[in-house]
């Protein structure tokens, strides 16, 4: 913290709020390390339903197309 990217991402993501659980991730604790070797550069980092989704940016299209899925096969 600070993470002006990761506060911007959250509020792309504030409309869909209601659709799926945001879980954040502080890759600084040291419990968390592996995700820090990986993403360190990279945040912030996105992934769905466990998979990785996308960096950097909420590229909202991708989001809206791949939470609609994931509605669709329950």
């Amino acid at each position: 913290k600070p993470c002006p990217l990761c506060d911007e991402a959250k509020q792309v993501l504030e409309p869909y709020k209601r659709r799926f659980i945001l879980q954040e991730v502080d890759i600084t604790l040291p419990e968390n390390s592996a995700w820090n070797d990986k993403y360190r550069y990279d945040i912030p980092v996105f992934h769905l339903n466990g998979k990785f989704l996308m960096k950097h940016r909420v590229d909202i299209k991708k989001f809206e197309d791949q939470l609609m899925k994931l509605e669709l096969q329950k």
